[in-house]
């Protein structure tokens, strides 16, 4: 019974981390193009975005936890850490380990973004266009439950939404520096209260 606790913990958290990594995509693509609707301050894209890829990150967390126990995959801390380490699927499960550590990435030189610059930020926040198709390609290879029907439907409109959200990004074009800079500046990473640089 524990181990299918584990089964399903470990399923359950990686498609929910995949669903909150998906969001957080989409909201950065349409907070970087500057989206704006009536009733819905530009402020708030920056806000649900932040607070969804923290969620992501908490789902993230028990998804490797919980594989690393599973005694069906015997992950071990090692494969779970190190690309190409694990013996259950090897490759599929390196792209997850690949992934995670872009996401670590991005996450924390959001929270430091005010001690690594604008530009560096940037950079490094750019290797989303990476971490999320790796993301999905190590869902689709490494579950086992990847090619059942209920996984293909999440898989489908995780795809769906990032191609609308990304051709909704380029068909706005380029947002005006200057003013994008103040908008992402107003909504900092770090905690309130604390906008003051101190």
């Amino acid at each position: 019974m524990s181990d299918q606790i584990l089964w399903f913990a470990t399923r359950g958290a990686g498609t929910v981390s995949t669903i909150m990594l998906t969001a957080s995509v989409c909201l950065g693509l349409v907070t970087v193009g500057r989206f704006q609707a009536a009733g819905w301050p530009r402020f708030f894209n920056m806000e649900l975005h932040r607070r969804v890829s923290l969620l992501a990150v908490v789902f993230l967390v028990v998804h490797v936890l919980t594989a690393i126990l599973d005694p069906f995959t015997k992950l071990g801390i090692a494969a779970a850490l190190v690309p190409l380490a694990s013996t259950y699927r090897p490759v599929p499960v390196a792209l997850g380990v690949v992934s995670m550590y872009l996401f670590i990435a991005v996450i924390v030189t959001s929270l430091l973004r005010q001690r690594v610059g604008q530009r560096a930020w940037r950079l490094i926040h750019w290797s989303s266009y990476l971490m999320w198709p790796t993301a999905i390609l190590h869902g689709v290879f490494a579950g086992t439950d990847a090619f059942s029907v209920w996984m293909l439907v999440v898989d489908a409109v995780c795809l769906g939404a990032v191609a609308m959200s990304l051709a909704w990004r380029i068909d706005a074009g380029s947002p005006n520096r200057d003013s994008l800079a103040s908008v992402v500046a107003a909504s900092s990473w770090r905690p309130a209260g604390r906008r003051d640089g101190r």
